[in-house]
């Protein structure tokens, strides 16, 4: 774990977070660095579908906003873990509100990754996912516009 990370610098507010995140309404709370991480999402009315429930690929989002955090807050400055793989069950609808997505990280391999989360809404399961991940070494250049790391 290296402080410095780009994890690290989003949750201790030295840089701001990405906007998918900032669209998601995402906070953090409990940040395990053996890889566990817990974060709050807001879902707003935008979020919703013809039946008025969060549209399942929001909660996609969340699932694997929550499970890749739970990877990157182990990873050292330079290092980067996209999702290559991701798989959701949904278990019942959500609502507009607060739900808390819990990110695990199952395996850490070298490069590869097993990770699995779960978002729950009034202490009931929303929504659970398993993802692979690889780890990956990024220049500064790679970094989307505003999001280089300081």
């Amino acid at each position: 774990m290296d402080r410095d990370s780009v994890f690290w610098k989003i949750a201790d507010g030295r840089m701001p977070p990405p906007p998918c995140a900032r669209t998601l309404g995402m906070t953090f709370g409990r940040v395990d660095p053996a890889g566990c991480i817990e974060v709050t999402f807001e879902a707003t009315p935008a979020f919703l579908n013809l039946a008025g429930h969060v549209q399942g690929g929001f909660l996609a989002a969340m699932l694997d906003d929550t499970m890749g955090p739970a990877l990157v807050a182990t990873l050292d400055a330079g290092e980067f873990a996209p999702t290559v793989n991701l798989a959701v069950q949904f278990h019942r609808p959500a609502k507009v509100g607060s739900l808390k997505g819990i990110g695990r990280v199952l395996l850490r391999g070298r490069e590869v990754c097993q990770l699995s989360g779960e978002l729950l809404q009034d202490e009931r399961v929303v929504a659970t996912g398993i993802a692979t991940a690889v780890i990956r070494r990024i220049g500064a250049d790679t970094w989307a516009a505003g999001q280089k790391p300081a």
